[in-house]
């Protein structure tokens, strides 16, 4: 593309050198700027990208995005405005065509949740023979081809090329989490979503956002940046068991969905019927009552698997067909994930990491704990530690605790294991610096009927240590690992 029509559409700009060049890129990685790409420096919270300017001018890119002018050798143009990345997002959408706008663009914000809803509508579409995406915590995948991403929300170039890539892939809908610290970044800039879905808010984050009403009101841009443009087709889906959803429903114009358990709503759940291996109930809906059977455990996936029907239904699928797909999807990847039921315990993952999540999953699983409820949580470090002790207490409920650190980065794990250990309600519990020994605990005293449950990371593939390097750790491989070699069986057994 001639990078004169490109950049036509930013007024305010300070161009040293010509613009008489073709543009086939734009990027905000370094490492990837060559002939034909723009690259984007910014000022981030550790990193000033502006020092690699002249790397990427050796490396061949001919146009680089500053907000200040730099001094660089070499045939290279620059394009001086105040906010670079502002300007990228900008750019990426209309060098890619807008790629939001060509395929069904589903998000879904909340505390806990996300990763559960939107990949739901993922297994929804799919069942249904649809082509489909989701990018969020677990990674991003196109169908059934996954890769992994450092963040729930990648920034905006980077989101804007995977949004494309779907496109490219004939992908008919696109599903994202999508998260606080992406909103307030501005990294879902000029992502044009169809439907928003909120799930719950409770405490979480606020080492980067402060208060609870600036949490809240980042979770609420995905509302109101949905727009007034009432001749386009949106919806908003609200969580009527949240008090929050009365403010988010008065933030946008589009028509409202609401779902509840507890609360009267517009669709609802009754005669739930709970297990292990899943749940059933009858779905109650404007268009008439439905027989959900569900693989997905606990009360708080009854909401969950509402939520992404809804939004799969909003866009003009049949509830029919949705519900007759929903009885056949996949487990969610490391959210209440019961492994290996040949083991004679009850060997249980799940990413819940505050006290409303970790609370729920204890409702889930402990009418089906046959024996004692050993439960594993961890504190992140460098986090808001208010919510620790909360989490403590939550955790004792269960007839044995174990401390742990999840991700403790630059802080001492013994402080995070004793900021766990002021909320305990009852002497049962220990605390370990390492998770990996805490697991290897957990297995070791368990016996057979015993439920075992890894809460915090689900299957999170590393551990943060100290200096922010990331080291190979997955909670289940190391249960698994513990439990076969206690109990026997596994993969390698005849």
């Amino acid at each position: 593309m001639d990078a004169n029509v490109v950049f036509e559409k930013i007024r305010v700009k300070q161009v040293i050198g010509t613009l008489d060049k073709d543009i086939i890129d734009i990027t905000t990685d370094s490492r990837t700027a060559q002939q034909g790409s723009v690259f984007v420096a910014s000022k981030g919270y550790t990193v000033d990208s502006h020092k690699f300017c002249q790397d990427v001018v050796n490396q061949g890119c001919e146009v680089i995005i500053v907000n200040r002018e730099q001094e660089v050798s070499g045939e290279v143009t620059q394009i001086i405005v105040p906010d670079t990345l502002r300007v990228a997002s900008l750019l990426a959408n209309a060098l890619f065509n807008y790629p939001s706008k060509q395929l069904v663009t589903y998000g879904v914000t909340g505390t806990n949740g996300k990763t559960s809803i939107a990949t739901m509508i993922h297994h929804i579409y799919r069942k249904l023979g649809k082509g489909s995406a989701y990018l969020g915590t677990n990674g991003f995948q196109i169908n059934e081809d996954k890769s992994k991403g450092a963040n729930t929300t990648p920034e905006t170039v980077s989101l804007t090329k995977k949004i494309n890539e779907a496109v490219e892939k004939k992908a008919e809908a696109m599903t994202l989490e999508v998260s606080s610290h992406g909103l307030s970044l501005g990294r879902l800039s000029g992502v044009d979503f169809d439907v928003a879905i909120f799930s719950n808010l409770t405490q979480d984050h606020l080492d980067f956002h402060g208060t609870m009403e600036a949490y809240g009101h980042a979770k609420s841009l995905l509302f109101s940046q949905l727009g007034e443009d009432l001749s386009q087709e949106k919806f908003v889906v609200l969580n009527n068991d949240d008090a929050f959803s009365d403010y988010l429903a008065s933030v946008t114009p589009f028509e409202v969905f609401t779902y509840g358990v507890n609360n009267d709503a517009q669709f609802t759940a009754s005669h739930i019927n709970e297990s292990l291996q899943g749940v059933h109930f009858t779905f109650n809906t404007p268009v008439g009552d439905f027989q959900v059977k569900s693989p997905y455990v606990g009360l708080f996936n009854v909401s969950n698997i509402m939520a992404a029907m809804i939004a799969v239904w909003s866009k003009g699928v049949a509830l029919n067909d949705i519900v007759n797909a929903v009885e056949y999807l996949e487990p969610v990847e490391g959210r209440l994930e019961l492994l290996d039921p040949t083991l004679p315990i009850d060997l249980i993952i799940d990413y819940a990491h505050t006290a409303d999540g970790m609370d729920k999953l204890i409702d889930a699983v402990k009418p089906f704990a046959k024996q004692k409820l050993i439960f594993l949580c961890g504190m992140a470090g460098e986090r808001d530690l208010t919510k620790t002790p909360d989490m403590g207490r939550v955790a004792c409920r269960a007839d044995y605790v174990i401390f742990t650190p999840d991700n403790p980065a630059n802080d001492d794990p013994k402080k995070l294991t004793q900021e766990l250990a002021k909320g305990a309600t009852h002497g049962n519990y220990i605390e370990f610096d390492d998770r990996a020994e805490g697991i290897r605990h957990a297995i070791d005293i368990a016996e057979p009927g015993d439920t075992v449950v890894l809460a915090s990371k689900g299957r999170e593939p590393y551990q943060i240590m100290p200096g922010h390097i990331k080291v190979p750790h997955r909670d289940d491989f190391i249960g698994l690992e513990a439990a076969y070699k206690k109990f026997g069986g596994g993969p390698n057994e005849d």
